[in-house]
């Protein structure tokens, strides 16, 4: 499929600037075709970008990257600002092994200004940028683009409240694709929008005013106008003025999918020196591809699909951990009508779906605001409730104070259940798992479950809900249950032994690499070798028996998907040194590293947790 402006734009975004409108407006539907006709092939956050191609453009257009820099917010809408920047060739490695990010990479291009994954972070970050361009005298913008999903978490709020009592040159583009304007308000407000997204009208408007200010009484008039303007724009903006409150000046709503429209109002936010600005854009997630429009939902983030269709082409059916999950909760609340579910924004995601449609009084979605979620869950506790957060383990890493402050210190009890624990594959550094049980260890009193099946999943889910702990945590991998051994059978204890108890190599492991030191365990006796498998079914506190059962051996190999330092295996390490180990032991985990992006398989390979190198890590030893 020939792209002609695309090739063009790519590694040079100036020519944007030279191009008509009419031209641009080609350009924006051949973005949306390569955007379509990629991520069908490699999975991706696919409504999100089809919904800022506009906004791309004209950003483009109207500064000059990466002088004037752009931060975004989450980061996952940032495909065409990558084929403008020197990434079209390699545009069809996104998300893979070796190949370019989905989210914003400072080590790809200097165009990516600030790394990003989680919401609510690009006017903090912009802010930042801002007053430091200040302080080395460089006049030149920072623009934050945000969506108003991240408006429902408090960081959003804090960096606002603090940029607007600042002269600096922060443009804060808030990407609205949910709220509306009333139809006749509306109508009005959108008239009004298009002058007061001119940059002649604030020329024209500044220079009136510094007249009348020299005028004799011209001080009153003036404040007389800003006064019936003020109350005028209140009602035609209804709370919109809540932004020129905390400073920043207002200007919109904009037709996020009016390329001209958006440049003017870009062009005109650079009239203001004395204040930052607030433009006001909206937009149609998924727009230009029916199938996304119809159902951004699914379009958020989507593995591969039949472009014609819309339809998932990969595991069509199957039954992954967080639908599991979602059942076995839906079963519980039936039997305990104390159990609440709760969620930031991410209902569909964890499983949730159900749950809120069986027992919408019991189920809450705070919006992204893991904080929050956190905080509240202690309140419900602590009025004789039973709640269980169901969230991502990246985005649980933002309220580790309120689990430590609001749940623990409190003596309440909140389970988590940590969805995506460990590799989650191609979203990359952001989203992998691998920090939630070295952080969660380190909170008193807390208690960690890590299922390898199924049906392990619900048996600790139950124990979760039913017996005592105060932060209990049940976490699982994203995707589906893995190899299990014949004979198999999920067991409600702390440890599992698999294996001759006499073996002289212990391989100690939890969750979903329990399948892979199976197949290591099988390979190995095609050696020779016979090995036992310690399996924590409970990860924290270890029990004692596994601590007995690696004292004899002569060599312990605690594999961990997660980051070695604070990790499972640092404390087994404690326990065998206090207690004389005078055996060969290793921790193999993830050592002091971000981790990239490529599929799970490929990082259990890289990182030796895979059934090949935990084989070679044995025949090493022995």
């Amino acid at each position: 499929m020939a792209y002609n402006y695309l090739e063009k734009v790519n590694n040079n975004p100036k020519l944007l600037k030279e191009m008509s409108y009419a031209e641009l407006d080609i350009l924006a539907k051949e973005v949306r075709e390569k955007l379509v006709d990629t991520v069908s092939k490699t999975g991706g956050h696919l409504a999100s970008n089809l919904g800022v191609v506009e906004l791309t453009i004209a950003m483009h257009r109207t500064f000059d990257s990466p002088k004037d820099a752009f931060v975004w917010d989450v980061g996952h809408q940032v495909y065409t600002h990558k084929l403008f920047t020197g990434r079209y060739d390699q545009f069809d490695t996104l998300r893979q092994d070796g190949g370019i990010s989905g989210f914003p990479n400072p080590e790809e291009s200097e165009h990516d200004i600030f790394a990003a994954g989680h919401s609510g972070t690009s006017v903090s970050a912009s802010y930042g940028l801002s007053e430091a361009k200040r302080l080395k005298r460089d006049d030149s913008y920072t623009i934050a683009v945000i969506g108003d999903g991240s408006f429902t978490g408090g960081l959003v709020y804090e960096a606002l409240n603090n940029a607007g009592r600042k002269q600096s040159k922060i443009i804060v583009v808030l990407n609205d694709n949910e709220m509306s304007i009333s139809s006749p308000v509306g109508s009005l407000a959108k008239y009004l929008a298009t002058i007061r997204t001119n940059r002649a009208y604030y020329r024209t408007k500044n220079t009136a005013l510094d007249v009348l200010d020299k005028l004799p009484g011209g001080e009153r008039v003036h404040d007389g106008l800003t006064a019936v303007k003020r109350a005028a724009k209140d009602y035609i903006y209804q709370n919109n003025n809540f932004f020129e409150n905390l400073g920043f000046q207002y200007m919109g709503p904009v037709d996020g999918h009016d390329i001209k429209a958006l440049c003017r109002a870009l062009e005109g936010a650079k009239e203001f020196d004395d204040r930052p600005v607030l433009l006001h854009i909206q937009t149609v997630k998924g727009m230009g591809y029916e199938p996304a429009e119809l159902d951004p939902s699914q379009f958020h983030g989507i593995s591969r699909f039949n472009v014609l269709t819309g339809k998932p082409i990969s595991m069509p059916g199957k039954k992954n951990y967080s639908d599991t999950f979602g059942e076995y909760l839906c079963e519980i609340a039936a039997e305990n009508d104390k159990v609440c579910a709760i969620t930031a924004a991410m209902s569909i995601g964890t499983g949730l779906e159900a749950f809120s449609k069986r027992y919408p009084n019991r189920f809450f979605d705070v919006g992204i605001a893991e904080e929050h979620a956190v905080t509240f869950s202690g309140g419900l506790s602590k009025g004789g409730f039973i709640p269980v957060f169901a969230v991502y383990s990246t985005f649980l890493q933002r309220a580790y104070d309120e689990l430590v402050h609001d749940v623990s210190m409190q003596n309440q009890k909140v389970v988590l259940a940590i969805d995506r624990a460990g590799f989650v594959g191609e979203d990359g550094r952001s989203h992998q798992g691998l920090l939630d049980v070295a952080f969660l260890r380190t909170i008193p009193n807390s208690v960690i479950y890590s299922p390898s099946s199924y049906e392990e999943l619900g048996l600790q889910l139950h124990k979760a809900v039913d017996n005592g702990g105060k932060v209990v945590a049940v976490r699982y991998p994203r995707g589906y249950e893995g190899y299990l051994p014949a004979g198999y059978k999920a067991k409600d204890e702390p440890v599992s032994i698999f294996g001759k108890k006499t073996a002289p190599v212990a391989l100690v492991t939890y969750g979903s690499i329990f399948s892979n030191a199976c197949v290591a365990q099988e390979k190995l006796l095609e050696y020779g070798i016979e090995t036992k498998i310690i399996k924590l079914n409970r990860v924290w506190p270890i029990d004692e028996l596994a601590l007995k059962e690696a004292l004899k051996a002569d060599v312990t190999l605690f594999f961990e998907e997660g980051i070695k330092a604070g990790g499972a295996g640092e404390g087994f390490a404690t326990m065998l040194l206090e207690n004389k180990y005078e055996g060969d032991f290793a921790h193999i985990a993830i050592d002091n590293t971000f981790v990239h992006h490529a599929p799970i398989k490929v990082l259990e390979d890289e990182f030796s947790l895979s059934p090949l190198k935990m084989v070679e890590e044995v025949l090493r030893r022995v």
